[in-house]
């Protein structure tokens, strides 16, 4: 798991408003950025790098670690404040987001950014290349699991469900699928383009142990990530996370069509007075 130095800092509350400020200044750098999104699933970073994983922040590569595959490219900006918060990324590459030459492009790409293990912006890919990887652990028997963050949109593309028929065949116990259901594309709600409930009755069909939770509530997280990991029966794991867009900023947790939030400049500094009013103990 992460080690001690990190594991017993800040509570996981805290890392999460961290993630989510950290968010809200890159965001600012530039004046836009998937800043809905990144406010939603900071709660699941937080969970994610301060509970479930194994790292090691100074060794990115190192063999034994559990991969974070980010399937949605344009949620590299809470990637990122998520590795910055980890001790992954310098906090001072923070001012270069979407920069000419900066390691942090607005779509994450694996060639540039330490921590980022895929290029995901071609949606829909990132489960079928969490399956290879899963497998290829296996076959090495390295105990390393692989996280899969991908969102209710991608849940459209054929491609995930022949890479989840794929996982249940191989009983690929070491790969957790992280799917954020914020109803949410960029055409309207993810429900009205292509309606994929009962999501979770479709995931148990292909074979794999499903929980569904609240993706902004913390202990639910924890507690949802406990049994992921440590489950005997050998098959994939999916932890559906129902989010609220923007959270944590409720004058843009208020706005419709929120896939791109448009955010004026003065709304940035607004956005982190708010979160600077309401840091964790």
């Amino acid at each position: 798991m992460v080690e001690d130095h990190l594991r017993n800092a800040p509570s996981l509350a805290a890392r999460a408003w961290s993630i989510r400020r950290n968010a809200v200044l890159m965001g600012e750098v530039q004046g836009q950025g998937y800043i809905a999104q990144a406010l939603g699933i900071s709660d699941v970073l937080a969970v994610a790098y301060f509970h479930g994983m194994t790292y090691r922040a100074e060794d990115p590569h190192w063999e034994q670690r559990d991969r974070f595959l980010l399937s949605i490219g344009h949620y590299a900006i809470a990637l990122y404040a998520a590795l910055i918060e980890a001790g992954i990324l310098p906090r001072d590459e923070l001012e270069s987001y979407g920069s000419d030459d900066s390691r942090l492009p607005m779509s994450g790409m694996a060639s540039y950014t330490p921590g980022m293990e895929i290029t995901g912006g071609s949606l829909g890919q990132g489960l079928s290349i969490a399956v290879g990887m899963a497998l290829g652990l296996k076959r090495k028997k390295n105990p390393a699991f692989i996280y899969n963050l991908l969102s209710d949109g991608e849940v459209d593309e054929g491609a995930t469900w022949e890479a989840a028929m794929s996982a249940g065949h191989w009983k690929l116990d070491n790969l957790i699928a992280l799917v954020d259901v914020n109803n949410q594309q960029a055409d309207g709600p993810s429900t009205a383009m292509l309606n994929f409930e009962p999501l979770a009755d479709k995931w148990g069909a292909f074979g794999w142990h499903v929980q569904r939770v609240n993706g902004n509530d913390i202990p639910a997280l924890v507690a949802a990530f406990e049994t992921a990991r440590n489950l005997s029966d050998p098959k994939p794991r999916v932890i559906i996370c129902d989010t609220k867009m923007a959270r944590g900023v409720p004058f843009l947790e208020a706005r419709d069509r929120n896939h791109f939030l448009r955010v004026e400049p003065a709304e940035w500094t607004e956005a982190l007075a708010i979160l600077d009013a309401t840091r964790p103990a």
